[in-house]
Formats: C-alpha cells, structure tokens, sequence
C-alpha cells in the first residue's frame, strides 16, 4: 500500500507520516514548502502548489508513477485570524487545492482518502460537548473552507464513489518527536510556552464565561494521538467497514485558560503570573470534542494528557530545530 499524504512535511503531516513508515507502510509527500519543512520527512517529496493550475496533471502523474493507493490530504492554510484578514486567499488555496487532488483521484481510481477537516465547522455551537450531528455553522472563512471541503467530498462520494471520511480536529499541540515540534506559535499552548520563556505574561481574555473559573475551556488533543486517528481511519476506509463521514478527534475532556497555563506552570517549574484583560467578542466559552464515534468506528481514543502535551511542546533553547 502506497499512501500519498499533502501537506506531509508540515507540523501535524511529517507526524502521520512518520507513524506510516513506522509500521511498513510506503509515504509519497506532496508538499509546497509554504510552511512545510523538507528535512522533516524520509519519504519521496514532490513540491507541488494545489491551488495552480497545473496541479491536477502533476497529481495525476505521481499517482500513477508511484503507484498511489490512497491519500491523506492536510495541505491547507489553517489561521483563523488570516483568514478574516485575506479570504480570498484561503477560498482559492483550501477549495482549489482540493479541487485538484479530488479530480486526481478520481481520473487515477483512486477512492480512499482521510481528509483533514476542523472543530472550526461547528462555529458558536449551541453546546458545550458537540458530536458530529450537532448543526455546523462556522464564523471565519477557515471553518467554512473546512466545511465546503467536507461538501465536495460528499459530492464525490455520491459522483464516483469516493470513500472519504473528515477529521474534525479540535485543538491540536505537542510534538511526538523533538525533530517535528511546531514551529509556529499560534495556538494557545505554544503561545504561552513562549511567553512563558520570554519572562512575559500570558494573557487571559476574560473570566467571567460560564465555565468553572471564568475562563475559556477547549478540547486539547496531543498531535500524536491525532496522527494515530489518521491512521485508524485509512484501515478502517481499506476495510471497508466505515460507515460514517465525518468524526470528532479530541479527548472527550475540556481544559481552561488557566488549567492550560498551571500545566506550563508544573512543567516549566517558573513562576507564572496571568494577566486578565476583556473577553473576545465571538469566543465560545467552551467546546469539547463527543469522541464517541472515534471510539466506535475508529477504534481509536487519546492516550496523553493535558500535562503530556506540555511537556511534549516544551522546548529548551539548545533542542531547538
């Protein structure tokens, strides 16, 4: 078996390919380098952008040359507050890239493919703990991207018969291998660890939401875990005994603001001192991942904690990469 994985020489990519060759499987990477990181990989690396206009043909000949099975498709832009700023950009790079590789797989016959969806489709949801019945009605052009996605699969699904199932991610942090760690501080843990090394304050917007201390509660899922549920899925699409089109990847449990910032506290051993400043207009005040459905027909569940993935992220300046 042959999987091609985009986006395989990013941050959450070289972990799931990584897991692959691990356990004997071949990885072709397609990767444009915009984030991605080359080193990161050992697997045969195309450089390709999705979103050009001659992405199809390249994709179509890779498959073929390399005899492709499969696919993995995380090779997308993923900043929310990017995509406020420029959604054009993120309309044409997320939609158009998995335009190109759909139309790929489908001129190849190849019908197997893990996409990387978001927590980000559900919006303000209605409450706390979401599966995936729960109405999706995302509030940036990130999460909508992610959802049209999950249409045109869907839309190939019923077309040719694509066999496809979303991972919803939900907050994803940590590093399985110091080489891999994320390079970009972006998310609320490797924000605070940096701040946290820099002598700095983190911030806290607002405490006063309706959660147990006042602050914002999400689901953190160790980037590991994640990885390992992209390869629950693809045997369990081989198998064909995946019935479901979209599930959840968290850990079913919820950590604050400040429960984030006393697990960096306990790890780094350094005094931490929050600042408190005013909420942000459009932050839920807590969502959390029902993992039922990974459980059930992924086999799959999270195995590191809250703590695990600090510690995982936690990066002293001589191991830096």
């Amino acid at each position: 078996m042959t999987t091609l994985v985009t986006g395989g020489a990013g941050y959450i990519g070289s972990h799931v390919c990584r897991l692959l060759e691990e356990r004997g499987d071949r990885v072709v990477v397609v990767d444009d380098l915009s984030s991605g990181v080359a080193s990161r990989t050992s697997a045969p690396l195309d450089v390709v952008d999705l979103a050009a206009p001659d992405a199809t043909a390249r994709l179509t000949e890779i498959i073929t040359s390399e005899g492709v099975t499969s696919a993995i498709h995380l090779a997308a832009l993923k900043d929310v507050g990017e995509s406020m700023d420029d959604p054009e950009r993120y309309y044409r790079v997320n939609i158009a890239g998995l335009g190109s590789l759909l139309t790929a797989l489908r001129a190849t016959a190849v019908r197997e493919l893990v996409f990387s969806s978001s927590a980000a489709v559900y919006g303000d949801a209605p409450r706390r703990v979401v599966d995936e019945r729960t109405v999706c009605a995302p509030t940036n052009p990130y999460g909508e991207t992610k959802l049209i996605g999950e249409w045109m699969l869907a839309a190939a699904r019923r077309a040719w018969g694509l066999r496809a199932v979303s991972l919803r991610y939900f907050n994803v942090a940590g590093a399985g291998w110091p080489d891999l760690r994320d390079t970009v501080a972006k998310n609320l843990i490797p924000i605070v660890i940096d701040l946290v090394r820099n002598g700095d304050r983190p911030v806290v917007f607002g405490a006063e939401h309706d959660t147990e201390d006042g602050t914002c509660v999400r689901d953190y899922v160790h980037v590991l875990d994640l990885a390992q549920a992209h390869l629950s899925a693809l045997d369990a699409l081989g198998a064909g005994r995946l019935d479901v089109q979209t599930v959840n990847i968290g850990t079913g449990s919820g950590a604050s603001v400040l429960e984030v910032i006393d697990a960096v506290r306990r790890v780094s051993e350094q005094p931490v001192v929050a600042e408190i400043a005013a909420p942000r207009a459009g932050d839920p005040a807590a969502i959390v991942a029902d993992t039922t459905l990974a459980g059930d027909r992924l086999g799959w569940a999270a195995r590191f904690t809250l703590d695990d993935i600090v510690r995982s992220a936690w990066v002293e300046p001589s191991d830096r990469v």
